[in-house]
């Protein structure tokens, strides 16, 4: 299956001859497995760098005098978690019946501790790929204007797919495996194809007039003034 990469689609093949291939796609019913409505939301945050900073404030309250080895285990923690919930959103992401830890590894327990062994994708690859597939999954990442009317700069504690499902079905008339199939990306693009003569202004047109009325302002008093 040759995938569409402009909605979120994505295959990664094994570099020798007649290795397998893994197909991925950030559906709504692959959000939805990723965990409740609230732990999508946790784990955009997470992948996309919300700890950081939480984890750079606690170091900041530690005692100068901590030896290195335990400021280095509470660096590698949080990677670790990071690294975790990529590895999950993957696996949520993947459609296929290969197993996917000689792609991204996995976690072994031991006796008295727990290690990562890896697969052919480094810990970063990973978490790229996994931050693209939840915006594709999530946000979207439809070149479309957007009206600045439906903006909102409210944050969201909940991603809720089945709203997302539920429209799909009423706008297009389409089943219920179909609208759980989309992406974010390709439900956005499906709507501005049905609606295209939204008319409006997007935020960064109306921030252009905006401008432009301020500074035609400021010339005409200017001019004024010289008078």
């Amino acid at each position: 299956m040759t995938p569409l990469t402009d909605i979120g689609e994505m295959k990664l093949s094994e570099a020798e001859e007649g290795g397998k291939d893994y197909f991925f796609k950030p559906s709504f019913e692959a959000m939805s497995a990723i965990g409740e409505p609230s732990e999508i939301v946790c784990t955009f945050s997470l992948l996309h760098g919300s700890g950081i900073q939480p984890a750079l404030d606690k170091m900041a309250q530690l005692p100068f005098t901590l030896p290195s080895h335990m400021l280095n285990a509470f660096l590698r923690r949080q990677s670790e978690e990071i690294l975790t919930a990529a590895m999950h959103v993957m696996r949520c992401c993947y459609r296929g019946g290969h197993n996917l830890k000689p792609l991204i590894g996995e976690w072994k327990g031991w006796s008295n501790c727990v290690v990562y062994s890896p697969g052919a994708l480094s810990k970063d690859e990973i978490i790229l790929l996994a931050q693209n597939l939840m915006q594709h999954g999530v946000i979207g990442k439809a070149k479309v204007r957007r009206l600045q009317r439906h903006e909102s700069n409210e944050y969201s504690k909940e991603f809720k797919a089945t709203d997302y499902i539920i429209a799909a079905r009423n706008h297009f008339g389409i089943s219920r495996y179909e609208a759980s199939s989309l992406t974010m990306t390709e439900f956005t693009l499906m709507l501005a194809a049905k609606y295209p003569e939204q008319k409006g202004l997007t935020k960064e047109e109306y921030d252009q007039v905006t401008d432009d009325y301020i500074k035609n302002k400021q010339a005409k008093l200017a001019r004024e003034k010289q008078h």
